[in-house]
């Protein structure tokens, strides 16, 4: 096990009852669930509530995370249990945030590409697409009317 599987097992939360926090919950599959979770972490304030612990190949098959008042879950891929390694296509993760410049800095200052720069849109909201470092695209999205 290398330095950075023992320090991350180490603090590893085991929350085996953490409240999933929403009616739909995207469950994604990236190469380095561990680092990824990280990754929210630093990019969009999310906190691991469940980790399980790395196998001897530093994978893990479940983190559950709470973001911006929702749960987001990972896993790493398992080819030999029909999960094989695939890039994130044909959907991006919609954060509705109050502050989009402030939220916007965190996640490209973490590492995350601009996409789609942020911009007035049509239907009146600020909104903006990134990827993360997975391939996971992130629309970022400001109401007009606050509620």
């Amino acid at each position: 096990m290398s330095a950075e599987q023992a320090s991350v097992e180490k603090n590893i939360p085991s929350n085996e009852n953490a409240k999933v926090l929403s009616g739909v919950t995207p469950y994604l599959s990236v190469k380095g669930a561990i680092a990824a979770a990280e990754f929210y972490q630093k990019a969009f304030g999310a906190q691991i509530v469940r980790c399980h612990p790395p196998d001897d190949k530093g994978r893990t098959m479940h983190i559950h995370l709470h973001l911006n008042n929702g749960s987001l879950m990972l896993s790493d891929f398992y080819p030999e249990y029909g999960h094989a390694e695939q890039t994130p296509a044909s959907f991006n993760l919609m954060l509705p945030v109050d502050d989009i410049d402030a939220w916007w800095k965190r996640a490209v200052d973490a590492g995350a590409e601009v996409v789609m720069p942020v911009s007035k849109m049509f239907w009146g909201d600020r909104y903006g697409q990134l990827r993360d470092p997975y391939g996971v695209m992130w629309g970022l999205n400001e109401p007009s009317v606050k509620s």
